[in-house]
This record gives structure tokens, C-alpha cells and sequence, in this order.
């Protein structure tokens, strides 16, 4: 009978009872929820970061095309044309960006792009993080103007 009392303990060790469990998750939801909206800041403080390097690499490219081609590309043609040319241009020298993706926003909407711009030869506005005109912080508009 000894032995017997001896197993029923040793089993009774062996695992996590339902208490334990309960407090290892509320722990778990605890940490998560006060690191979780830390962790979006800094991705979403990224993607605007990424977003001013991405206009400023645009910039360069429109430069090396507008040497090429003796001007910038017009509102019609847009960055596609970094990627790819529009008809026959012989003077084309690209693919003046990597890949065609570079041509969109870290928050997956085409840059906007005007040319003549507004006092500039070009225009070259990413919208932020909610798409919209003005915001502030992540939300806010980012340009590049030649």
C-alpha cells in the first residue's frame, strides 16, 4: 500500500495544475500587452524612415534619367518608366531602379508623382501610413521636390 501512495504522489508532481497554467498565460497576456504596441511603433517608425530613403533614391534615379533623356519623365509616363520604358526611347539607359517595387511606398500605394511639379521640375509624395493628405507623425506627408 506504501508503494501505491508513493506512485499517486510522484504522479500528482509530475504535471502543471490547472491554476499554474492559468497564471502562465495572464503573465504571458500581460507582457504582450504592453510590448506588442511598442513593437508596432517601431515598425511603423521604420516604414516611414524607409519611406524618406526610398524618395531620396527616387530622386537619384529621376537625375540619371533626366540625364539620359534630357528631362524628366512627364506626369503620363509616372516611375514606371524607371523601370521600364514607355515606346521607343533610344536613349534609354535603364532600368533606373533595381526593382519595380521600389516605385511603391513602404505602405504598399504608388508614389505620387507630378511633373512639372509645384515650383519644381517634379513632385515626388508618398501619403504616410493612412494614405491621406496632411496627418502628423506616421501619418504625415513625406516629399521630394527636385
Amino acid at each position: 500500500m506504501n508503494r501505491r501512495t508513493n506512485g499517486m504522489a510522484r504522479e500528482r508532481e509530475a504535471g502543471f495544475t490547472l491554476m499554474e497554467m492559468l497564471v502562465v498565460l495572464v503573465v504571458i497576456g500581460l507582457i504582450a500587452a504592453v510590448a506588442v504596441p511598442q513593437v508596432m511603433k517601431l515598425l511603423e517608425s521604420a516604414k516611414h524612415k524607409a519611406a524618406r530613403i526610398q524618395l531620396e533614391t527616387l530622386g537619384n534615379s529621376l537625375n540619371a534619367y533626366q540625364l539620359d533623356m534630357g528631362g524628366y519623365p512627364t506626369t503620363a509616363q509616372g516611375l514606371i518608366v524607371l523601370w521600364k520604358p514607355a515606346g521607343d526611347l533610344p536613349d534609354w539607359n535603364g532600368p533606373y531602379v533595381r526593382r519595380e517595387h521600389q516605385i511603391i511606398d513602404p505602405w504598399n500605394r504608388p508614389f505620387i508623382y507630378r511633373s512639372p511639379g509645384t515650383g519644381h521640375p517634379y513632385d515626388l509624395i508618398s501619403l504616410g501610413a493612412d494614405g491621406k493628405e496632411g496627418g502628423r507623425g506616421d501619418d504625415a506627408d513625406l516629399s521630394a521636390a527636385e
